[in-house]
């Protein structure tokens, strides 16, 4: 598109316009603008047309109409290679629009804010910037859309070299329509918690928007296709967000074990390391330094951690990294790695590492999906946490001790993080057998023993629901558990209670139930 003759301009964001903008000008086109955007390219020195002149009409309503007359929208709309078209927009006084550069009133930064008053809020519902947006992408053969600042000198370059193709248009005006969806998905949310009152915890329609970060090599099987989506705005420290900082590209099973790593590692203001296998720990552990910590876990079950994927809530130093290379690992998840560590990890050329950032910022509050065939169940995640365990029940005769309790917090926090029916057996600061997966509880607790490369006598048992039956409680006494961590709430607690007093175990109920499915 060599001959621009016409360009109109309407931002709210301002970044990178006057560039665009001269670049434009100087191919010869007419700049059209509206408001603050008109004033900020005059103040740079580009001449302007306001579109109030150009229309012949001015605008009205406190600024409500501007755009929103037969020029702009002829303009845009108009199909160049249809002859009745052509004729129809000179028999009005029409002149093409060839490029359209508009972002939107910033509604979602407005209602965030605290103090934001339902009429500007209102006021912030930008309806002429849509407008053009559509009418300019839906006529994308003959205008180029721009919606995304990143796009501006890409299409600056491809209209002075005469190549902005077919594909390119497609691309710009598939970008309004998502961008556009977007915006008003927000609005309708907005408006649905006014109509009802305040928030709303599930709206009627649930509007979602991932961007494609990258297509990976397959899904969770080879037959399989997968891609990994990000999602906007959140700033939570994850794996979503963490930087690659060597290896091969992560894999569909990599972001899954990658984020549940992470995610039980955020538990601890320790230091502390998981080891995750098939998305389910099979070790975890506490200690004084990086090094300590992922030993212990490892130690819990070796020949699973070989391959696994490890994450650590401290910075990796030199230590934790010989550790690290003197066996297979998958990836490793971290806050940042000292730089000597980094290099030694890096010998490995097919290890991937993923730096997290700082986890100085706690859970964020969001929704927990799953796909069904045909719908989506929908709920909060999962961020029950106990405070403080002394305050808890303890139905049983004899009362946990002090190592007791500690172990017994370090295990329930692991639970939350093993698919159920979990059971978890540990000793301070260190897991001493994983029970994952298992339809009965007791199968999980006996798995756990089996699991177990240490003497499980003296330990404490944590398991993520009740024991519908005492026989959970006689097999861990069995393999010399001495305390138990659990929801409660069966209709046999009393029985399972009882068992406990005979085998002279301590019990503490959390009232709190973390299955995982």
């Amino acid at each position: 598109m060599a001959g621009i003759k016409r360009a109109l301009i309407s931002v709210s964001d301002k970044t990178g316009v006057v560039e665009l903008a001269k670049g434009l000008e100087s191919l010869g086109a007419e700049i059209l603008s509206t408001g603050g955007t008109a004033k900020a390219l005059r103040d740079a020195g580009v001449q302007v047309t306001d579109v109030a002149a150009y229309t012949g009409s001015p605008e009205i309503l406190d600024g409500r109409v501007k755009t929103l007359h037969p020029k702009i929208h002829g303009g845009l709309l108009g199909r160049r290679s249809l002859k009745a078209h052509v004729e129809q927009m000179s028999q009005h006084g029409i002149g093409p629009i060839d490029v359209v550069v508009v972002n939107l009133y910033p509604f979602e930064s407005t209602i965030a804010k605290p103090d934001c008053q339902f009429e500007d809020a209102i006021e912030n519902i930008d309806i002429g910037g849509p407008s053009m947006l559509r009418s300019a992408a839906k006529n994308h053969e003959d205008v180029l859309v721009l919606v995304d600042p990143a796009d501006y000198a890409r299409v600056l370059d491809a209209v002075k070299g005469n190549t902005a193709t077919a594909a390119l248009r497609r691309e710009l005006a598939m970008k309004v329509f998502q961008h556009t969806a977007r915006y008003d998905g927000l609005i309708a949310a907005y408006l649905e918690k006014q109509a009802r009152g305040g928030e709303v915890k599930f709206p009627t329609v649930l509007s979602l928007q991932f961007e494609l970060a990258e297509t990976l090599r397959y899904g969770e099987n080879p037959h399989q296709q997968g891609a990994f989506y990000r999602e906007r705005h959140s700033n939570e420290p994850s794996v979503s967000r963490g930087k690659i900082l060597h290896g091969k590209a992560m894999s569909y099973n990599n972001f899954l074990d990658a984020n549940s790593a992470l995610e039980l590692v955020k538990e601890y203001d320790e230091t502390a390391v998981a080891i995750i296998k098939h998305n389910n720990p099979c070790g975890v552990a506490l200690g004084a330094t990086p090094v300590e910590s992922y030993v212990k876990a490892r130690e819990t079950d070796p020949v699973s951690a070989f391959g696994g994927v490890i994450a650590f809530n401290r910075i990796v130093d030199m230590a934790a990294a010989k550790e690290i290379t003197s066996t297979f690992v998958e990836v490793v998840i971290a806050p940042g790695f000292a730089e000597d560590a980094l290099a030694e990890l890096k010998r490995k050329k097919d290890l991937r590492l993923l730096d997290v950032g700082p986890l100085t910022k706690g859970k964020q509050d969001g929704f927990d999906l799953k796909k069904l065939v045909g719908g989506l169940i929908v709920q909060d995640r999962d961020l029950g946490v106990l405070a403080d365990l002394r305050a808890l029940t303890v139905p049983t005769v004899r009362k946990p001790t002090d190592e007791e309790y500690a172990s017994c917090s370090f295990a329930w926090k692991v639970c939350k993080h093993v698919k159920s029916n979990a059971i978890i057996y540990a000793k301070p600061g260190q897991t001493v057998g994983i029970g994952a997966g298992q339809m009965s509880r007791v199968d999980s607790v006996k798995l756990a023993a089996m699991k177990a490369q240490m003497p499980v006598k003296g330990c404490v048992m944590a398991s993520d629901a009740f024991f519908p039956f005492r026989d959970g409680l006689d097999a861990a006494a069995e393999a010399g558990i001495t305390a138990v961590i659990q929801p409660g709430g069966s209709i046999r607690d009393a029985e399972v209670v009882k068992a406990a007093d005979e085998h002279g175990m301590a019990m503490i109920l959390t009232g709190m139930r973390h299955f995982r499915h």
